[in-house]
């Protein structure tokens, strides 16, 4: 690809989140739901909708093993939009391990996804790799900062130009507002490749997300 070639535009987006990982009381399998309302120019128009539950297993403390599935309603938007909105079906796969440096929790999340893009009443199946590493810094009280990386690696035949899907940037403040919930409110640098690997989005987020672990079966 030539430095002439290339094109960059940016966004200003909003995405509104909710992650819940639920622990079934005494045993080792717990629940992930997860819906993300995306928006567009912050929050005027549609970006994208997404709903992933899936089914989380504690193989050890520290260590946790999710698959589930996705859908995906993205829209149109920005100065390079994609020719009509696609819907996405998705499974995926992931392993988590979480430890402590002092008193900084790092997480190191490993997600493969199986896609399954559908446009012009046909479907593409690709696949994408992920990898997410996590800092939470204890700052006082019940706040704390935030700070995450994740780069996305799309492989398979159907791949294209975009062998490089995007990376995430992401920096934080964190409430903990109960032992069970916390609420993050953050920015997001997005840079995101498109199929056609001659445009770049970047794409600066505004998040605000709502974070549980509450037990399902909890005695009160």
């Amino acid at each position: 690809m030539s430095a002439q070639t290339r094109l960059q535009t940016h966004n200003a987006n909003g995405w509104f989140m909710y992650f819940g990982d639920h622990p079934v009381r005494d045993t080792k399998w717990g629940v992930h739901l997860e819906g993300q309302w995306r928006r567009h120019d912050v929050a005027a128009n549609w970006q994208q909708l997404l709903f992933r539950p899936a089914v989380n297993y504690q193989i050890h403390p520290n260590v946790s093993l999710t698959a589930g599935y996705a859908f995906v309603d993205t829209h149109r938007y920005g100065a390079y939009p994609v020719n009509r909105a696609f819907l996405e079906h998705r499974v995926f796969q992931q392993a988590q391990v979480v430890n402590k440096v002092g008193k900084v929790t790092m997480s190191h999340r490993y997600r493969l996804e199986q896609r399954f893009l559908g446009q012009n009443n046909e479907w593409r199946h690709e696949n994408r790799f992920r990898y997410m590493v996590r800092l939470q810094i204890p700052i006082r009280g019940k706040w704390s900062m935030a700070l995450y990386g994740e780069p996305m690696i799309n492989f398979g035949k159907n791949v294209g130009a975009n062998v490089f899907d995007q990376n995430r940037l992401y920096a934080a403040a964190v409430y903990q507002a109960h032992k069970h919930a916390r609420l993050e409110l953050g920015y997001l640098e997005q840079t995101l490749q498109q199929r056609n690997g001659r445009i770049f989005e970047n794409n600066h987020t505004f998040q605000v997300a709502i974070f549980s672990n509450l037990p399902f079966g909890e005695r009160r």
